[in-house]
């Protein structure tokens, strides 16, 4: 029964993460004409994302078999890279004009990349439970 709850959770993550970067954030920047608002409230919620893989991952710790559920940690261990390292990095970017070599552009581009990256590694969870 609990392991049952987990995979609709684990659904409900996958879809939340996917729609995010799929149709949310784009509408965001599409709907709002002031492109800085658009992109402070995209950046909010790719962070209340990030706690919620971390939430839900932290969950997934306290089940029996935790082990198989490496995919789940991996994709926490994404958005948190991503929440905590990446997007000071990309606002000093944004702030400077680059930090380290890289505009703001650039490290916009790893940071998709990341998180698709987390959006994968939930697929697979999802597809292996």
């Amino acid at each position: 029964m609990i392991r049952q709850r987990f995979r609709v959770l684990f659904v409900l993550w996958a879809g939340s993460l996917w729609s995010l970067a799929a149709w949310v954030a784009p509408t965001l920047f599409y709907a709002q004409g002031d492109r800085h608002l658009a992109g402070v409230l995209a950046a909010r919620l790719f962070s209340i994302e990030t706690y919620v893989g971390l939430c839900v991952a932290a969950l997934a710790l306290l089940l029996p078999g935790r082990n198989k559920f490496v995919a789940a940690y991996l994709a926490a261990a994404l958005l948190a890279i991503n929440e905590w390292i990446l997007q000071p990095l990309m606002a000093q970017a944004h702030a400077r004009g680059s930090v380290l070599g890289l505009s703001f552009g650039a490290w916009h581009g790893v940071s998709a990349l990341i998180y698709v990256a987390a959006c994968l590694a939930v697929s697979v969870l999802v597809w292996r439970e």
